[in-house]
């Protein structure tokens, strides 16, 4: 299991600045439904120095709320697409508890010693997936087009294995919910997802995910809730903003420097 002790270690950090980042982070999570986890982690991790175990709860706890605050405005807003979300659903939220389950139990060991790489790779997939993500939806529209009715006949399945694979990864790790998820929602519903909508349904989803992988690492003791609290001051009202107004612009060039962004700092996480 991991040490308590070793895992709420910090040094201290100025609330002006984990307001900053909030709202920074607030701002992409809000316009595009990415930047929850693969951008806050990182920037924990690297710029404030927190173990990665703290790092990794306190941005599950951070994604929840902030995600929980702007998928409000995207009901009201019926952009939510429900069948999509509960097929996601139906295989995230198991695996997240399982993970949970193995973090609780102590059967992953101590992710400080080993957590970095993981998350590198996780951010960089992030961005590549942010980067290619139209060439990826004009790919699977053409597809889809060509072949309707065996397209349709392997969406729900697909769904649901994405759903495990995106719950499992965002317990252990915190990442992948925004960029990773918006990725396989272009792939697999490709003329369904609207920019919008994408947005909306993958910020929704990432909901219930990262609230249990969060309580699992609270009850832990690992989340810093006076940070928490901090980067939660810049980010809500920023991203309520943002959500807000993202269905009347197309952040295309937006998604474009966070998926750069993301891999300038997956180099820095694998060579730090």
């Amino acid at each position: 299991m991991v040490d308590p002790a070793v895992a709420i270690e910090a040094p201290s950090i100025s609330p002006m600045l984990l307001v900053l980042a909030g709202a920074f982070v607030g701002m992409f999570v809000g316009l595009t439904g990415v930047g929850g986890g693969a951008l806050m982690t990182p920037i924990l991790v690297l710029g404030f120095g927190l173990p990665p175990v703290t790092a990794v709860a306190t941005d599950l706890a951070f994604a929840a709320i902030t995600k929980l605050a702007t998928s409000i405005v995207h009901f009201r807003s019926k952009n939510v697409d429900t069948r999509v979300l509960w097929r996601l659903w139906s295989g995230s939220i198991p695996a997240c508890i399982v993970v949970g389950v193995l973090v609780g139990v102590g059967w992953l060991g101590n992710w400080n010693q080993y957590l970095l790489t993981p998350m590198a790779v996780m951010i960089a997939l992030s961005g590549l997936s942010l980067l290619l993500a139209r060439r990826v939806q004009s790919r699977r529209t053409e597809e889809r087009l060509a072949n309707p009715e065996s397209f349709k006949r392997l969406q729900t399945p697909f769904t649901v294995c994405a759903g495990i694979g995106l719950g499992a990864i965002v317990a252990a790790t915190s990442i992948g919910a925004g960029a990773i998820g918006a990725a396989l929602l272009r792939a697999l519903y490709p003329l369904r997802m609207t920019p919008i909508r994408l947005v909306a349904t993958d910020t929704v989803h990432a909901i219930p995910v990262t609230l249990i992988a969060g309580g699992t690492y609270a009850a832990l003791g690992q989340t810093d809730w006076t940070l928490l609290l901090w980067l939660l001051a810049g980010s809500l009202p920023v991203a309520v903003v943002a959500s807000m107004v993202a269905s009347r612009l197309s952040p295309s060039w937006l998604r474009g420097l966070l998926g750069v962004t993301l891999l300038v700092l997956s180099a820095k996480m694998l060579l730090a």
